[in-house]
Order: structure tokens, then sequence, then C-alpha cells
């Protein structure tokens, strides 16, 4: 997509996916107890920074994290607390974002990945746009970064916690739909109840850059089996030899 475009308008997720919500991410989260952990590629013990989306905090991350810390990664809480959503003065602050990831990358002498879910996949991008030089890939799940705020059916949950309407004019928008100039991915779900998935994809001609369809609800990202198969997969590439997702297959 052409970055100076005006992103286009695109409905919400039915009522009827957003109903059934609840019910498919506790599935996920029984489902994701006979995954294999010991099948998934271990880790180089590099640092992992993880932003939790709207409307909570570290513990919604626990699955995820645990995970990632079973295979030898040392995992990194984004140190904000509850997730309500950016203060008006949100440049600064996303500087403190930055600056965190900076910290950690200096303390462990390499790079940190920085993986988000939902709107803390839209930090976890805007802070490696800011701290490239420590940062080694960036991860979204679900998160509505190519929209406007319009594209949700959660805008009544940031304007109950931020007081405003989750709406961002197209300079900013144009901003955030630019790829961050390290390897990202984004994982998203057609069937995503809260966030339309035309709106979690990037432009996969600009960087190394991949979309990662999976089979999922928006609540049950961080414990669908299939997205930590394709998490720790991602965050297992030798720094410097991203490939996308399935190259390998391909090439075999």
């Amino acid at each position: 997509m052409d970055q100076n475009q005006a992103a286009p308008t695109v409905a919400p997720p039915s009522i009827g996916l957003l109903g059934i919500e609840p019910l498919r991410a506790l599935c996920e989260f029984v489902g994701s107890r006979f995954l294999n952990a010991q099948a998934l590629p271990p880790g180089d013990g590099h640092p992992v920074v993880m932003f939790p989306g709207l409307a909570s905090d570290r513990h919604a991350l626990i699955p995820l994290r645990d995970c990632c810390e079973s295979l030898g990664y040392v995992v990194y809480d984004w140190a904000q607390g509850f997730n309500t959503g950016p203060p008006p003065a949100y440049e600064p602050w996303l500087d403190g974002l930055a600056a965190h990831v900076g910290s950690i990358a200096r303390r462990h002498g390499r790079r940190a990945s920085v993986l988000g879910w939902s709107l803390g996949g839209i930090y976890a991008r805007e802070v490696a746009k800011r701290v490239p030089q420590a940062t080694r890939h960036v991860i979204t799940l679900g998160s509505p970064f190519a929209g406007t705020g319009r594209e949700n059916n959660v805008a009544w949950v940031y304007r109950l916690l931020a007081g405003e309407k989750p709406i961002v004019d197209e300079a900013l928008a144009a901003r955030l739909r630019s790829n961050p100039p390290v390897p990202t991915t984004s994982v998203y779900s057609r069937s995503d109840g809260v966030v339309a998935w035309q709106a979690c994809l990037l432009d996969e001609t600009e960087g190394e850059a991949e979309n990662i369809e999976v089979d999922g609800s928006h609540i049950g990202l961080g414990w669908n089996a299939e997205v930590l198969r394709i998490v720790a997969d991602r965050l297992s590439q030798p720094e410097g030899e991203w490939q996308r997702w399935g190259a390998e297959a391909c090439d075999a």
C-alpha cells in the first residue's frame, strides 16, 4: 500500500463473532495444553519485550511469556502496568517505551525482539521505529496498525479508559501503517471478533515484512497453539538471516 494513500474504510467484525470470542478463546486455551513444547525450536537467549493489549496488563500474556521462557528467551514486561491507551502527549510517552527497550538491549549486549498483542502491537512497531538499533524483530498479534480506529468493537472501552474516541487523523494513520526498519511479522485472524483483520495487514513489499494468518479469536491469540508455534519459529531465526514464514519449506 502507498503510505500516502488513505486507509480504506473497513467495517468492524460482526456482533456474532464478537459474542463468541470468550468461548472460542477458552477452546484455544484448552487446545494449547496439548501443544508439544519440545517440538518447538529452542531460543538463543536474546531478550523479548512484551506489550499487552488495551484494558489488560502482563497477566494477559502469561501463557505466551511462559512459552518463550521455556524456550530459553529472557522475557520482559513493558513496565507500564495496565494498558489504558496512549496519553494525549503520546510522543514523549513512546520515547519512554523505546528507552525501556534500549536499556534492555544494552543490558544484554544484544538486540531485543518486541512482541505486542492488539494495541500493544502498535506500541511495539512504533518503538522499533525509534530504536531500530536495539530491536531485532517485531511480532504483532491482531494489531490494527493499518486502520483508523473505526475498525474495531471496543471503541467504547478505549473511550472509557482514555476519555476520547480511538480515531486518528490521516497523517498519523499513514505513519502507523509504515513498517519498522527491522524484520516485522503481523499475525492476524479473519475470524477475529474484536478488530477487522484487514486493519492488521502490513505492506509485504516494504522491507522484511510478512503477514501470517491463523484460525483464532482475538482474545485467545496469546495462547493459541498455532500462534505459539509461529512466535517460536520467528524468534528462533538467527539475527541477520530473516526468512519469510514457510520459505524453508518452499525451498526444500
